[in-house]
């Protein structure tokens, strides 16, 4: 495999990256399917699968151009990691991920700094910017420490992006403040400089190895500590100008509908081969199998039209210079917290039509169950928030720190 992609100009347009990609898209399936079974017995992916998408450049649609990246359009980074999704819900979780951590870090510290880093054309990055950590400075350098959940992909990642209060040292406990608040802070660490803890046992996205990462007193080069919520714009162009709640939302919706477009596939498959109980047909020729499959259909295709409608709108938005409103962040929210919602929806449709053998651990519609309820869990698309939109529309306040 032997796509790499180096396009070096920073401009704002962009170029058809998912078509670029999907010959090499095409080439990894049969490296995802031969890995399934033990990815989920580990409980995190398989080496192969994460270097081989490292390897074609799919970590790398989120970051700049000028660090190696490809910098794709949203629209495209969604299709791509749907096309992986389909494949295997968890390999397009950690791809998910790590797309959004090395394109949020990639904004957070100078080129000529990351630069050393992104030479490497496997690269994998994981993180957890949730604030579960405590950092001070220590002479030259800054010494981090704490404990992190959810690190998707951390076992095949070469670095951990973690978050954490500033503190004024290691027997304090208060943190350090300015006029906006918390000082937040964070650091890249290596992988030999931290420690996985085996704690995702869990029934969806198995193999996503989102397990606790602990790191105990670590010095961290001053170099490798960023400040994201004080300062993010080492990259400029049109794609890190958007919204950076927005950024985080929209490509879970490729992870959710690849998992629906896959159970789709699945059940296709079984209708027109499985002969009901008691029933003189096969499966596709019942009233109610047709009805969940066209359900299952419109479901995850309006759902991404909307995502992809008003996520292109606020692309033209931010390139002509405008800021997004409230409103404008609102609708995207709604539109990616939706398509989530549906594509659950869509798979329980085909896994009712399906009958007992959807129940099976053989058949795959029960792991794609399992896989996209918890898309739908995350909070940057948790229908949670959908009645802050209403607010936002009626024009309320919010009531969240999403829009």
């Amino acid at each position: 495999m032997s796509h790499v992609h180096t396009v070096q100009s920073q401009t704002t347009s962009y170029s058809p990256c998912y078509a670029d990609l999907a010959p090499a898209i095409d080439e990894l399936k049969p490296v995802v399917s031969r890995h399934i079974k033990q990815s989920e017995k580990d409980r995190h992916l398989h080496a192969e699968v994460a270097s081989n998408m490292a390897r074609v450049g799919l970590y790398r649609i989120g970051v700049p151009r000028v660090l190696g990246g490809l910098e794709c359009h949203p629209e495209d980074q969604v299709r791509v990691i749907e096309a992986i999704s389909r494949m295997h819900g968890s390999a397009g979780w950690n791809l998910m991920i790590g797309v959004e951590v090395m394109g949020a870090l990639s904004t957070a510290y100078p080129v000529d700094v990351l630069k050393p880093i992104f030479n490497d054309p496997e690269l994998i990055i994981s993180g957890a910017l949730n604030p579960l950590g405590k950092i001070w400075e220590d002479g030259d350098e800054f010494v981090v420490t704490g404990q992190w959940p959810f690190a998707s992909g951390v076992h095949n990642a070469h670095y951990f992006w973690s978050q954490s209060f500033q503190v004024a040292s290691k027997q304090s406990t208060e943190k350090i403040r300015d006029e906006q608040g918390p000082q937040l802070m964070e650091s890249l660490v290596a992988s030999d400089q931290y420690t996985i803890l085996d704690t995702w046992h869990v029934s969806g996205m198995r193999a996503s190895g989102s397990h606790d990462v602990h790191i105990d007193e670590i010095k961290v080069p001053a170099r490798l500590v960023s400040r994201s919520s004080r300062k993010s714009d080492y990259q400029t162009s049109t794609l890190y100008r958007l919204p950076s709640h927005s950024r985080l939302a929209f490509n879970k919706v490729g992870v959710a509908s690849g998992i629906a477009l896959a159970a789709i596939d699945a059940f296709t498959e079984l209708a027109t081969a499985k002969k009901p109980r008691a029933s003189s047909g096969i499966l596709a020729e019942r009233e109610d199998a047709q009805w969940a499959v066209s359900q299952a259909e419109r479901l995850v295709g309006a759902a991404r039209a909307y995502v992809f409608d008003r996520v292109g709108a606020m692309w033209r938005q931010v390139e002509r210079g405008d800021t997004p409103t409230r409103k404008d962040r609102a609708r995207l929210q709604l539109a990616c917290s939706a398509a989530a919602q549906d594509a659950v929806t869509a798979v329980e449709h085909l896994h009712s039509a399906s009958g007992v053998s959807a129940n099976f651990l053989s058949s795959p519609l029960e792991q794609l169950r399992r896989d996209v309820a918890v898309v739908r869990q995350h909070i940057m698309v948790s229908p949670q928030y959908q009645h802050a939109v209403g607010r936002v529309l009626l024009g309320l306040d919010s009531g969240t720190f999403l829009f």
